[in-house]
């Protein structure tokens, strides 16, 4: 399974946490030049992977719409702005 397979298949939640382990090891300085590179490199394929996750999970969102009684009269999807 390639780098992009592996991220592909993570959970918003996994990505984030690897994300905030990359993020921390940069800051620390600690690493090599060519390990930050690839870090740096697979941060921003996680962070564009939780960023489409998000996306993907705010497009599904849904608000009760509700009827002039004040009562729930159903579902329309959410658009946001």
């Amino acid at each position: 399974m390639n780098d992009a397979d592996d991220i592909g298949s993570m959970t918003f939640e996994a990505a984030l946490a690897e994300l905030e382990t990359i993020v921390r090891t940069l800051e620390q300085g600690a690493a090599p030049l060519d390990e930050s590179i690839a870090l740096y490199q697979r941060g921003d394929r996680l962070k564009r992977h939780c960023e489409a996750r998000l996306k993907a999970a705010q497009e599904r969102i849904e608000q009760i719409a509700l009827g002039p009684d004040g009562q729930p009269t159903g579902t329309v999807p959410f658009h946001a702005g």
